[in-house]
């Protein structure tokens, strides 16, 4: 019989380094892949949200979908929201909130790359926010009417939904970094952020219907940058990317 040779413990420590090495250098490629299919998955939902706005328009006299307010029905409360209503009765229910006039599946209003919770304890899904300083608006804001849609001057420049995260979780109400005659007595604008969560990279959508993914991350704004929580921030120094015009 012929002499088989067997692998010596150096050659099998080499092959074993090899495939130690390849899998150390695929590892990060194969999640930065997962993650970048989260994005454009995000980029999809927020495409619907911004033909569910401009339906609303159409519907509504011109007028965008009023960011929240609270209403009593029959002695129960509904707690009126851009995303979810909640009715606040026995038991308490959850049902599509005023941008999706009662149509919508509801998944959409969840960034799959957003692990925390909701800041509204009833809402099932969560990630994203509403610009509410300009666009809008809501009960308990300077102004309380919604902006119409011929009010926005520069719709491919301002944002109106994107990836909301705060320190504590999520945010509904997107918030510009600096008061404005919209919500110029509103305090707490590092509540109203930003996520920078895909690959510290965040998804907006913006008035004209297009979706970007944007880089810079702003941390100063009225209430002070250390507020800021790590991973959040605005999209712009000033206003602008909120401002109608």
């Amino acid at each position: 019989m012929r002499n088989r040779r067997a692998f010596t413990l150096i050659e099998l420590l080499v092959v074993v380094s090899i495939i130690a090495i390849l899998a150390a250098l695929l590892l990060p490629a194969l999640g930065n892949s997962k993650e970048l299919s989260k994005r454009v998955q995000c980029q999809s939902n927020l495409r619907e949200m911004v033909i569910a706005a401009d339906v609303y328009v159409d519907d509504n006299a011109g007028f965008y979908t009023i960011a929240y307010y609270n209403q009593i029905q029959g002695k129960v409360n509904y707690a009126y929201s851009w995303d979810f209503t909640t009715v606040e009765g026995a038991p308490l229910s959850v049902i599509p909130g005023l941008l999706w006039q009662g149509r919508t599946i509801l998944q959409i209003q969840q960034c799959p790359s957003y692990i925390g919770g909701s800041d509204s304890v009833a809402d099932p899904f969560t990630g994203y926010n509403y610009n509410t300083s300009y666009i809008g608006h809501g009960e308990y804001e300077t102004v309380p009417a919604p902006a119409k849609g011929s009010d926005v001057m520069h719709a491919s420049q301002t944002v109106i939904f994107g990836d909301g995260q705060e320190g504590t979780g999520a945010d509904k109400y997107m918030r510009a970094p600096w008061p404005n005659p919209g919500d110029e007595y509103f305090f707490g604008r590092y509540g109203g952020t930003q996520g920078f969560r895909h690959l510290k990279l965040s998804n907006a959508g913006f008035c004209d219907g297009h979706v970007e993914t944007l880089i810079n991350c702003y941390t100063n704004n009225s209430d002070g940058a250390d507020n800021v929580a790590a991973g959040t921030g605005f999209l712009s120094s000033n206003n602008v990317a909120y401002a109608l015009q």
